[in-house]
């Protein structure tokens, strides 16, 4: 299996960043990631990360910028 492959069944997960990505099923998680909620195949959890994440910016800098009021 690979990451290439359509067959390949993957997870969605996040780091604390709030950073989304891909990870497939049938390895572990590593460490820094969570899963998101979102399992199926490449397509499938690509569309959702775009649906969810929309705000590209790492969580710290999306604080750090409220927090100067910009």
């Amino acid at each position: 299996m690979s990451f290439d492959s359509e067959d390949t069944v993957f997870r969605v997960v996040v780091n604390e960043e709030e950073q989304y990505s891909i990870w497939p099923d049938y390895k572990e998680i590593p460490p820094g990631w969570r899963e998101a909620g979102k399992t199926g195949l490449k397509r499938e959890c690509l569309e959702y990360i775009e649906q969810v994440w929309t705000d590209m910016r790492p969580l710290s800098l999306r604080q750090s910028m409220e927090a100067q009021g910009q």
